[in-house]
């Protein structure tokens, strides 16, 4: 899936960034946390608002969130959970805010945590690895993803695409950890299940193709 960063964002490799000098308003070290997290913050809330705009918005009020509280900051958890915390309430406060109708990612979605049975699948192991790969495919990945409902896009994309652990996937949206589990295997089951019937078709398509 690609991973877009909006123009002009830099992102500088990790590094530890001191809290004390976060705490005690050194500006070095907060343009230190703004460069190394900018890219990954705007890329989750572009995938969730789907609106690069939108994104910029959410990235600027986490940061000015982040300098205007880092002093109440207790450290429970890390500065990298707690600035995605910031960045994915905005971002679904502007969900809210456009669609009064979205569920809250707290409360259960439509279908209730339970584990779903088990959906048919189609064989993908006849589509060569080049197939896989493509950017068609990447680009039906990504609209499979904004399909999701918020409720399972969100701990998707935390734990799938920004590789947090599922603590702090938890952690950042205010679950417990089985919640996450259960939404998690959810929606991985309901990519499967979308790009399941785009390779079905894609594979009717190419024996087509193979006819004489």
């Amino acid at each position: 899936m690609d991973k877009q960063t909006s123009p002009g964002v830099t992102q500088a490799p990790s590094s530890t960034i001191s809290l004390e000098a976060l705490k005690a308003g050194d500006r070095e070290a907060f343009s230190q946390l703004v460069e190394t997290y900018s890219g990954k913050l705007y890329r989750l809330a572009l995938k969730l608002l789907q609106n690069p705009q939108d994104a910029e918005d959410v990235l600027q009020e986490t940061f000015i969130k982040a300098f205007r509280y880092i002093r109440g900051f207790d450290g429970r958890a890390s500065v990298s959970t707690w600035l995605y915390r910031i960045a994915t309430n905005e971002a679904l406060m502007q969900l809210r805010r456009k669609h009064p109708e979205t569920v809250s990612i707290e409360e259960p979605d439509e279908d209730g945590d339970a584990e779903q049975e088990p959906l048919q699948i189609v064989d993908w192991c006849c589509m060569p690895e080049q197939e896989l790969l493509s950017a068609e495919t990447r680009r039906r990945l990504d609209e499979a993803v904004g399909r999701l409902p918020d409720t399972l896009k969100t701990v998707f994309l935390l734990r799938d695409i920004e590789d947090l652990s599922t603590a702090e996937t938890a952690e950042v949206l205010n679950l417990t950890e089985t919640a996450v589990k259960t939404r998690l295997s959810r929606a991985r089951l309901r990519l499967r299940e979308d790009l399941s019937v785009y390779y079905a078709e894609k594979m009717e398509r190419n024996k087509d193709d193979a006819r004489p």
